[in-house]
């Protein structure tokens, strides 16, 4: 124990110093204590007296928390050694302490003790932690949402005469991309693709309505003009806020005699039919399925395919990749790559637009390559 005379010497010294400032220490709600090197409390403000003990003063640093043995890392200690103010964070007696330890200079400029404030930060530091703990819970339903989305996603190879393949790539966690290819009847097959506005949980919530609804519908409607005017109306019922929209254009091919008729709600990405010989664009307009119309409906058009052509489907996450000097990589450039390599093209597009863009990915892609086997 250091001695009672030392211990009231440097009291009175602090008092003597600046009567103003003693004062000011006494009446703070933080804990204020001075300790010398060896860990020695000389002088402890009224506030820790009060949690602690009025008799704390005299008494080794960590006695006073019940401990048998000084921390491992004494910032006091550190703190009279480099004349440095140091700072760390302590648990006592289940609370959480912010605390800083600064030298004491003597009129030499030698440091002689260190004074240590304690400020209770338990409140922050359990907000804290309760928030890591949903975060860690926010981030598992995620992922499990994740797993989900993209497990829902058509499976990749025949569908009667027609070969699937596909890409699929959010930028966030969840996308606002989602496509589709189901078998409507023995004759007929139904192909999508959708781009929501947005990204994340919201958008996502959104493509799980459009896979849901398109699957009811498609029992009952055959045609894809009449199909997304069903879809729009059902949409209004939703009653969701203006800023909420989304893209889709749909199609229905016919197994038996090759027609593929198709219409389009506001999809700027127009899907490209190619094979050996030429390459050309399936173009036709219509509104997004939004709130903006409460009745509408869509232009319905047919094409003949035939054995060996393919039809590229895909979102702008593709044609709105910019370089550095702000150009889109655009339609141009995506029938280029694929004149250019009729062989793995989703791959080679995928590379193409890496090696374009300037910067992280900042919207969702979906590609979709239909191939007529048959």
């Amino acid at each position: 124990m250091i001695g009672k005379k030392h211990i009231d010497s440097i009291g009175k010294m602090l008092k003597e110093y600046n009567a103003l400032n003693f004062h000011v220490l006494e009446s703070m709600a933080d804990w204020v204590r001075v300790v010398d090197y060896d860990g020695n409390i000389l002088y402890a403000n009224k506030a820790m007296k009060e949690s602690l003990g009025d008799n704390i003063v005299g008494k080794k640093c960590y006695e006073v928390y019940v401990n048998k043995e000084p921390c491992g890392f004494c910032i006091s200690k550190r703190s009279i050694e480099t004349k440095d103010t140091i700072q760390k964070e302590e648990i006592i007696n289940g609370k959480y302490f912010s605390v800083k330890s600064s030298p004491v200079l003597d009129l030499n400029g030698e440091a002689i003790a260190a004074v240590e404030v304690f400020r209770d930060v338990t409140r922050e530091r359990k907000l804290e932690l309760e928030l890591i703990e949903k975060n860690k819970k926010m981030s598992k339903d995620l992922l499990f949402a994740k797993r989900l989305q993209e497990r829902i996603l058509p499976k990749k190879g025949i569908y009667g005469t027609l070969k699937i393949d596909h890409l699929y790539k959010p930028c966030e966690m969840l996308s606002g991309d989602m496509f589709d290819i189901y078998h409507i009847d023995e004759e007929n097959i139904g192909i999508y693709i959708c781009d929501v506005v947005g990204h994340g949980v919201t958008a996502s919530m959104m493509t799980m309505f459009v896979r849901q609804t398109m699957r009811a519908i498609k029992d009952d409607i055959l045609n894809p003009g009449s199909a997304l005017t069903e879809l729009h109306k059902r949409f209004v019922t939703l009653n969701l806020d203006v800023d909420k929209y989304f893209t889709i254009f749909y199609g229905v091919y016919n197994i038996r005699t090759n027609q593929f008729k198709y219409s389009n709600a506001g999809h700027n990405c127009i899907p490209i039919i190619f094979n050996d010989y030429e390459t050309t664009l399936i173009k036709t307009k219509g509104f997004p399925i939004s709130l903006i119309f409460n009745d509408i409906h869509y232009e319905e058009n047919q094409i003949q395919l035939n054995k060996g052509d393919k039809v590229l489907f895909y979102t702008d996450g593709i044609t709105e990749v910019r370089n550095i000097d702000g150009e889109e990589f655009g339609v141009e450039r995506l029938v280029d790559v694929v004149n250019e390599h009729k062989i793995q093209v989703l791959d080679i597009i995928v590379e193409e637009v890496e090696k374009f863009r300037w910067g992280e990915q900042e919207d969702d892609f979906a590609i979709v390559l239909v191939e007529v086997i048959e």
